[in-house]
């Protein structure tokens, strides 16, 4: 069982996997042999050069085959803002193109947006999906809504779409094929740039993968792999469109005999959006991890354990006087989003529960608390939460 090889889960009640997942041992095993057999053959020489390809080729082919593309749309990242940002700067606009962003986005994403429009003078739109609050019982009206929102507030220079698969602070699960064909009949045919981040190994994301011009995910989350290592899989439009941004010895074709041909300077695949050295045993560590989850089910059948976890929770804090849950029907996946309007503040709802090793977390946009379902979620820890919650929330109720 997947739980019992996590020890970060055996002296505390853990829901902030949508942050980092718990390492598994064995994945922890597997980083220390890669990191001694590096050494053992000489982090240097010609020897471990043939391990090192070894572990870079099954990693790219592992992610390829989640993502459904081939391994040479796959670049090996460090996060998923880097998998984000690092292609979204190559692309080619012009000035007074328009970037339409949810009111969804991670800080990161809409940072390096806006200042990649100061830098190249271009607009920001705002596509409104945080107030739609539809859980998995309402998707085809949240998707049919996506959709009439996008059309109303894309305009004729929109050439970039920013949108997460499944939005990290409602929860909710985002319309990614549906939205790129909408895209292609746009006359501009803009970008689709879609966050991962809470999507990749906790639901299928290989249509949307496909879908998507840039499809950014990490290892540390839900995968349960471990942090510094994630991925994007990139479209062949991307590929030949987009130039290399941030450039390292990675990004080239060749080190040596740059000035001879400058078109040829760059890997002509996703590698051109590599940039440098990357720890190596980490692959390891996260192909193990990815392993473990296919042990313990298929896609569809660890979503379908995941549903059931946030759904049961989700039932149990619509019982409770003095919470709120930000959708309205339970979730898709296993992201639980509630608030305490007449509780104490947020981030003192985490400290007072993670002093009984109850672990949640707390967002800023919305003001909110999320705690996190996976398949090592036991029933007992729902309830666990449940019942500290019902304590916090009647500390705000006032007396008759």
């Amino acid at each position: 069982m997947l739980r019992d090889l996590c020890p970060a889960l055996a002296n505390k009640t853990y829901f902030n996997y949508g942050g980092q997942g718990p390492l598994p041992t064995p994945s922890l095993e597997a980083i220390t042999f890669s990191w001694k057999r590096i050494q053992e053959l000489g982090p240097f020489t010609n020897d471990v050069w043939p391990y090192v390809a070894k572990e870079i080729q099954a990693t790219r082919s592992q992610l390829a085959k989640l993502c459904g593309v081939t391994p040479h749309r796959i670049a090996l990242t460090e996060n998923v803002t880097s998998g984000c940002v690092l292609p979204l700067w190559g692309l080619p606009f012009s000035e007074g193109d328009r970037l339409l962003i949810s009111d969804c986005e991670h800080p990161g994403v809409v940072a390096a947006c806006i200042e990649l429009a100061r830098r190249q003078h271009l607009a920001i739109d705002t596509l409104p999906v945080k107030n739609l609050r539809h859980g998995a019982n309402d998707q085809a009206t949240s998707d049919s809504l996506v959709l009439e929102r996008l059309e109303q507030h894309l305009k004729p220079s929109t050439r970039l779409v920013v949108l997460s698969h499944l939005l990290w602070n409602t929860g909710q699960l985002m319309p990614i094929s549906a939205v790129a064909k909408a895209l292609s009949h746009h006359p501009q045919q803009p970008f689709l740039l879609v966050d991962g981040a809470q999507s990749f190994a906790q639901v299928p994301v290989q249509e949307a993968a496909v879908a998507s011009d840039i499809y950014a995910f990490t290892g540390h989350k839900w995968a349960c792999g471990p942090e510094g290592l994630g991925g994007v899989a990139l479209s062949e439009r991307v590929l030949v469109e987009a130039n290399p941004t941030l450039i390292g010895w990675r990004s080239l074709q060749n080190e040596g005999h740059l000035q001879n041909n400058q078109a040829e300077l760059f890997h002509h695949d996703s590698r051109r959006f590599e940039v440098a050295t990357s720890c190596v045993p980490l692959m390891a560590g996260l192909r193990c991890s990815l392993e473990l989850l296919e042990t313990a089910g298929s896609q569809q059948e660890r979503l379908s354990q995941i549903r059931q976890g946030s759904q049961k929770l989700w039932n149990q804090l619509q019982q409770l006087t003095g919470v709120e849950t930000l959708l309205n029907s339970a979730p898709a996946a296993g992201l639980v989003s509630f608030e305490l309007p007449q509780g104490p503040p947020a981030p003192d709802v985490v400290q007072q529960l993670g002093n009984d090793q109850l672990w949640i977390r707390h967002l800023e946009d919305p003001i909110c608390l999320r705690a996190c379902v996976h398949i090592t979620t036991e029933e007992q820890e729902l309830n666990t939460l449940t019942t500290a919650l019902k304590q916090l929330a009647c500390k705000g109720e006032p007396s008759n």
